[in-house]
């Protein structure tokens, strides 16, 4: 097991405030000249001289008779700090605990306990850190949690081990955070995949453990539930009397590099995605808000080529990184010793592993889709399912995520199948999974309620599919000829993303859920078709792809405000986006159903505070300057 430890500097820092209060006078007048060595025993430590600081304070603590036990402790802290706490040992079994003040006996017990557990006294190190009553200041916090942390653990208390580290948790950053974060998953493991199910099933949503449980049972192979955000406030709230172009939680960097692979099998959904980044940036002039410089990098779509370009791109002086793309340039981004400059990662690692402190993830995961679509048929009524996907990766995803959600919402799986690739009849399986049927003139077009059963009674079953629109058209009508005529929901996969009346009257009546913007449903936004008109990249199923990269735009200013704010989210164009704790991006798409073969949106259209309904769209087209590999596109005067 590691441990954390404190930086050097801040615990340098905290050991000469702690020197500093320990030369206001408490029980007894100090001399001027035990004032002055007791300041050059502070400035010995501020240096970093350890050593040279215990003997000083030592002597002092031979020459002061109201303020021995202070300066011992103080010496005894100074040798800590040099790594040498056992020559420290002795000078603490001279100090008299009563004699203490202030803080000072909290920082006994805490080098006590240290001491304890270098001796594998793990019972004696909990005592001292679990005292009832102990009223620890800020600045001994976080020290008395990591060494409450570690005496659990030592005392075999994984899961309390956990708990303590989570409360540090909002209070590190830097190396110390991403260090603390990967001992409480670890702890966490050895907690066990059973006991870590209990756990989660008798929490409440809100729980802070939660998140981490599931993180931790994901990491072990565990499909988890994935409910969907809390979205309370929408960002870029004007702010009252305030100049007009200034929105709550926007702040932009002064230069953006945008990493994504120019050739290779990644060219096109990387100018999709670079052309809806570029079209949101020119978009935003028309709020005359601050924009940076962006430039465009090459990451080539490989480990090595993503790692070069970022740091060729921190070397130009960039502030915020936005990509890469693929899942292994953007795990080896991240696994380098060091991020100097934030990332804005769009796609997630493969390894699973939590982002660094300074990184978020941003990406379009198909278990979004299959969790959110288990949200949604629960909601409607409907918790006996039967699932139908294809063997693509992102449908067997997909299927994983719906499990896991509809168990957590308490609906049941009545039944799955694989449809085998190429098999142009689905007979058999229709009739082995046992689908409930029902006369056509009977069952309602997949309204989103509850299908009636043969003998007329309602029942509350329905039919979620993830699979490519081909297949799904040859799926659905085999489904009405048994009379199977249960509602079906499925994945953004079943929509090409342009309307084919002819082809897509056999999936008419199945709901989808998608990216707004595909269906002008979010306002505020670039109008699709006038874009699409213009750029081929947002037309068809890059369409998402495009909005995937205006929301990479999106979310560059108010990264740090979504972190810092829960409850917070951008209204963008692939989803409603708000980050989790762990500085993952988070989207809430919305419902669309075929109707006579046109895919349209269920509800309206999402609302966003001042914003209005008839916001002109963009007039203008990436500049080439943005989109060629290295370019350095400069904002407009606005």
């Amino acid at each position: 097991m590691r441990f954390m430890r404190l930086s050097r500097v801040a615990a340098i820092g905290l050991l000469f405030s702690l020197a500093l209060a320990a030369c206001v006078p408490a029980n007894a007048p100090r001399s001027p000249a035990e004032l002055a060595a007791a300041q050059s025993a502070e400035a010995l430590s501020r240096q970093g001289q350890f050593d040279q600081a215990a003997q000083a304070w030592l002597a002092l603590a031979a020459q002061s008779r109201g303020h021995a036990d202070s300066y011992r402790l103080l010496a005894a802290e100074a040798w800590r700090e040099e790594g040498q706490l056992d020559r420290a040992a002795p000078v603490l079994d001279t100090i008299k605990r009563q004699r203490l003040s202030g803080d000072e006996p909290l920082r006994f017990d805490l080098l006590l306990a240290e001491l304890a557990l270098g001796r594998h006294d793990a019972a004696t190190a909990l005592r001292l850190t679990t005292q009832p009553n102990v009223v620890a200041p800020p600045a001994l916090q976080l020290r008395l949690l990591e060494w409450r942390a570690r005496a659990m653990a030592a005392s075999g208390d994984r899961w309390g081990a956990a708990r303590t580290r989570v409360q540090m948790d909002g209070q590190l950053s830097g190396f110390d955070h991403t260090q603390n974060r990967q001992q409480i998953l670890e702890l966490l493991n050895q907690v066990g995949v059973d006991s870590l199910k209990q756990r989660a099933a008798a929490m409440q949503r809100g729980d802070r453990m939660l998140p981490w449980v599931n993180e931790a049972l994901s990491q072990l192979g565990v499909a988890v539930a994935q409910p969907p955000p809390d979205l309370q406030q929408p960002v870029g709230t004007l702010l009252p009397g305030a100049d007009a172009n200034v929105r709550e939680g926007y702040k932009v960097p002064a230069q953006v590099a945008l990493l994504l692979p120019n050739d290779g099998n990644y060219a096109a959904a990387s100018t999709a995605i670079r052309e809806g980044f570029f079209a949101a940036y020119l978009d935003a002039g028309r709020n005359h808000a601050p924009r940076p410089s962006v430039r465009v990098y090459d990451s080539q779509g490989t480990a090595d080529g993503a790692v070069k370009a970022y740091q060729q791109a921190v070397s130009d002086g960039a502030r915020l990184v936005v990509g890469p793309l693929t899942r292994g340039e953007v795990a080896a981004v991240f696994s380098q010793a060091q991020l100097p400059v934030p990332v804005l990662a769009l796609n997630h690692p493969d390894d699973k592993q939590l982002p660094a402190t300074d990184a978020s993830e941003f990406g379009l995961l198909p278990e979004t889709e299959g969790a959110q679509a288990a949200d949604h048929m629960v909601e409607r009524g409907l918790r006996q399912v039967y699932v139908l996907v294809s063997t693509d990766d992102f449908a067997q995803r997909a299927a994983g995520a719906f499990k896991a959600e509809l168990a957590a919402r308490g609906g049941q799986l009545a039944g799955m199948i694989t449809l085998p690739p190429g098999v142009t009849s689905y007979a058999n399986i229709i009739t082995g999974l046992k689908l409930p049927t029902a006369p056509a003139a009977s069952a309602p077009a997949a309204s989103g309620t509850a299908a009636p059963a043969e003998n007329g009674v309602v029942n509350d079953a329905g039919i979620f599919i993830s699979m490519r629109p081909a297949q799904a058209r040859v799926l659905l009508p085999q489904l009405r000829i048994a009379q199977v005529n249960l509602p079906v929901f499925a994945t953004s996969h079943v929509y090409e993303g342009s309307d084919d009346v002819a082809a897509n009257r056999d999936l008419d009546g199945v709901e989808f859920c998608d990216a707004p913007w595909l269906f002008d449903a979010q306002p505020g936004l670039p109008n699709r078709d006038g874009v699409a008109a213009r750029l081929p990249a947002a037309r068809g199923g890059a369409a998402r792809l495009f909005a995937f990269g205006m929301d990479a735009w999106n979310l560059v200013p108010y990264l740090d405000w979504l972190r810092a704010h829960p409850g917070s989210y951008v209204p963008g164009a692939s989803g409603q986006l708000a980050a989790d704790q762990f500085g993952r991006v988070r989207r809430v798409l919305i419902w669309a159903q075929f109707q006579n073969g046109l895919a349209r949106p269920l509800g309206g259209s999402l609302q966003m505070d001042d914003v209005p309904s008839n916001a002109p769209p963009a007039t203008t087209e990436p500049s080439p300057a943005g989109s060629s590999s290295g370019g350095t596109f400069q904002p407009a005067a606005d």
